[in-house]
């Protein structure tokens, strides 16, 4: 399949802070690509150079193979929806969905046809008279996607729509996101620095760091094999171990790598039955509990193991151990779980 969106060597200064660096990026047509990273490594800015909002100081932007880095916002055909959802507060939600269309002179029929369409779409009907500040958070980010959704946009840019939503909304309204792009086959960039949206929504994760792209594909794939201490960080609670703390655990090494990284749901709490009786293939080492978080379905134990602190995850289905803090554990360690890592920036 084609590329749709091509970013070629995307460069951005801001004074004197490199905030993009020569970023390469390629989205087929139907794709969503979260972009994914910290505050600060570059991601809402290359957001708001696809939309025309910021100028790349380099580097080209393609859609369908036409350049749009010169082009003003408007003639991009592009969608953006915001944080902060920049509705209209004096125009009613269905006058804010067809701003857009009225704005390309489009005719009343057309207009009222395409709102009632979007106000189905996102379960908005009973709400078409009602003003914003009327809404509720949720309520409101639907209407911005309407809105965006309602001149057809080739490109769909999500900057952060969820971060002012309360967790029970965000998780509901990310669904429908999710749902809205496959059923309209909407080509959708979505910003986030949340790895568990990423991880929900996307065909692809692009995940940024200091300006650049440090590793992109399916999330499963990212979230399997991360490729340097950052990704691995990032991406998750994983276990980032030093050549030393390796060996202190598994006391002997296969290769020459200086930094790997073990899941802590690869890790396994063994109750005294089973110490010594363990998988042949597993490394039993000793440790002190330090602290137990109960994270929902999920229970988190901080183990001080051979003075290397790991953190091991168990499911919380009330047949698995349990241990207070303070507690003597054996641990079980997979050696083929063992993920090295390679240097950053290389």
């Amino acid at each position: 399949m084609n590329d749709y969106l091509e970013l070629q060597a995307i460069r951005k200064n801001f004074g004197n802070t490199r905030v993009l660096d020569n970023v390469d990026l390629q989205i087929r047509e139907g794709e969503l690509v979260t972009l994914l990273g910290p505050s600060g490594c570059g991601k809402s800015t290359l957001l708001r150079c696809i939309a025309g909002l910021a100028d790349p100081d380099s580097g080209r932007i393609l859609l369908e193979k036409k350049d749009l880095t010169q082009l003003p916002p408007r003639s991009r055909e592009v969608g953006m929806v915001f944080q902060s959802y920049a509705l209209f507060p004096n125009l009613t939600v269905r006058e804010n969905m067809e701003y857009g269309l009225k704005m390309r002179r489009a005719s009343k029929d057309v207009m009222r046809r395409r709102s009632e369409e979007l106000l189905a779409l996102v379960d908005l009907e009973d709400k078409r008279d009602a003003y914003p500040q009327q809404l509720s958070g949720g309520q409101q980010q639907r209407v911005a996607l309407a809105r965006s959704l309602a001149v057809q946009p080739k490109l769909l840019l999500l900057d952060e729509p969820l971060s002012a939503l309360d967790a029970k909304i965000r998780k509901n309204l990310r669904t429908e996101i999710r749902e809205i792009q496959k059923r309209f086959k909407m080509t959708t960039i979505f910003v986030t620095h949340d790895q568990e949206e990423a991880l929900t929504v996307s065909d692809r994760i692009c995940i940024m760091n200091k300006g650049v792209i440090v590793q992109d594909g399916i999330p499963e794939a990212l979230y399997n094999s991360p490729r340097t201490e950052f990704v691995a960080r990032f991406m998750g609670s994983y276990n980032v171990l030093t050549r030393s703390e390796a060996m202190r655990l598994f006391d002997r090494l296969d290769c020459m790598e200086e930094s790997f990284a073990i899941r802590p749901e690869s890790i396994t709490l063994l109750n005294e039955a089973e110490e010594g009786n363990d998988r042949k293939d597993r490394v039993q080492v000793e440790g002190t509990v330090q602290s137990v978080s109960v994270l929902g379905n999920i229970i988190r134990y901080i183990v001080q193991a051979k003075d290397v602190r790991l953190t091991v995850d168990i499911l919380n289905d009330g047949r698995s151990l349990r241990l207070g803090e303070l507690s003597n554990v054996c641990l079980a360690l997979d050696p083929s779980q063992l993920l090295k890592l390679e240097k950053e920036g290389a």
